[in-house]
């Protein structure tokens, strides 16, 4: 960016559920402190922003951007306005392609809450030497898709290192409790995935692939996730994870880009933890079903979202377990108040912006924890209430 930018941040798609919400953290949060964000919320409809800004209670001076996703220009123009934009347009295959490049062509940070591997690796092969170029930072997967559990593994490897002197061959990220609701847009972009896939069966395999976003580089055998176990050290039975093909191809891109800090060999896999004994057994057996259709009947809608009352009651627990070759074990916590899907992730991805304004980081494609790492891990312990610790 070598000209100067009007704002810090534009929240793009703020008249949508989820950027309703990251338009609210930033007035609410920020709009009143003198080392705040410039920001603006951008849309393609200025009576819908209008609308969303007085509901939000943002102040009336505002800045309102309209910008359409279908229209090159308008999305050029916007970007050359600010350092970042936050994006929560989704499908990103549908609705993402020419923000992604209006970005990379004008030098601008950009996050996303993106969970759709086969299209970010099509954007990485499209953009990264256009990136580095221009100097921007491409951050997809900016909310509960990927940024609890990229970050978790980071801060136990540098736990692991602190303790044993070496990073962790292989770490188990576990969830431990989760309260909350999946969001229509994630719903929207499984669906739009899975019709890619009917239609284009290649991409079947960029879905299986742990090492999708790490092109040039395929590391070893990982564990499946998908074959529910009992866990004797946790004392309880473990089934597949609905997020876990996202998070683990986003943790081995960031090891991928930093230099593989956790070794070329390092093996991670996710699952959640139901309970003990038979009871447990039969939840993690039903979670094989649940995976096949976890939206059931009537799936929601893009725009759809839980109550005020139901984001503040949410949370989720994640434990990442770190098995050392010597038999060394490590156990490591990060836990969020509000529900995953909205209450925290639009507080991560505002604070995910917030942290790229200050990233001397090169231009490309990466993730939040390969851009930011450890900043960001402070700035969601004093803004997010997030917490990342040491267990044992």
């Amino acid at each position: 960016m070598t000209t100067p930018r009007e704002f810090d941040i534009i929240v793009y798609g703020a008249t949508g559920y989820t950027g309703r919400l990251v338009a609210e953290y930033l007035a609410h949060h920020y709009g009143s402190r003198e080392d705040g964000p410039k920001w603006a919320m951008a849309g393609r409809s200025l009576a819908k922003l209008e609308e969303v800004r007085d509901l939000i209670d943002a102040p009336a001076s505002t800045p309102l951007v309209v910008a359409n996703a279908d229209d090159s220009a308008d999305l050029e123009a916007m970007c050359a306005r600010t350092k970042v934009v936050l994006t929560t347009v989704g499908p990103y295959q549908l609705y993402g392609d020419k923000l992604v490049a209006a970005c990379v062509k004008t030098g601008t940070d950009y996050a996303d809450l993106c969970g759709e591997p086969a299209w970010m690796a099509e954007k990485i092969a499209e953009h990264q030497a256009a990136a580095e170029a221009s100097g921007a930072r491409i951050c997809f997967s900016s909310g509960f898709d990927s940024i609890p559990f990229d970050l978790g593994v980071m801060m136990t490897q540098k736990a692991c290192v602190a303790k044993f002197g070496t990073p962790a061959p292989r770490i188990r990220g576990r969830v431990r409790a989760m309260q909350g609701t999946f969001s229509g847009g994630t719903a929207a972009s499984l669906g739009a995935t899975m019709k890619a896939a009917a239609k284009s069966p290649s991409l079947i395999n960029v879905l299986r692939n742990p090492f999708a976003l790490t092109p040039g580089f395929e590391g070893p055998d990982q564990p499946s996730g998908m074959i529910p176990s009992h866990e004797d050290d946790l004392g309880k039975w473990s089934a597949p994870f609905v997020m876990a093909p996202i998070n683990t191809k986003n943790v081995h891109r960031t090891n991928f880009l930093l230099g593989h800090p956790y070794g070329s060999d390092f093996k991670y896999d996710e699952m959640m933890l139901t309970s003990p004994g038979d009871a447990g057994r039969a939840a993690a057996n039903a979670a094989l079903e649940f995976m096949k259709n976890p939206f059931g009947a009537k799936p929601p809608k893009p725009g759809e979202g839980p109550t005020k009352e139901e984001r503040e009651n949410g949370f989720y627990d994640v434990v990442f377990v770190a098995d050392m070759a010597d038999g060394g074990r490590l156990q490591f916590g990060v836990k969020g108040r509000y529900d995953p899907g909205y209450g925290s992730t639009s507080r991560m991805l505002s604070e995910t912006g917030i942290a790229l304004l200050s990233c001397t980081k090169p231009g490309g494609i990466g993730t939040p924890g390969s851009f930011i790492g450890e900043d960001l891990v402070k700035r969601l312990e004093e803004h997010a209430e997030l917490t990342f610790a040491v267990e044992s």
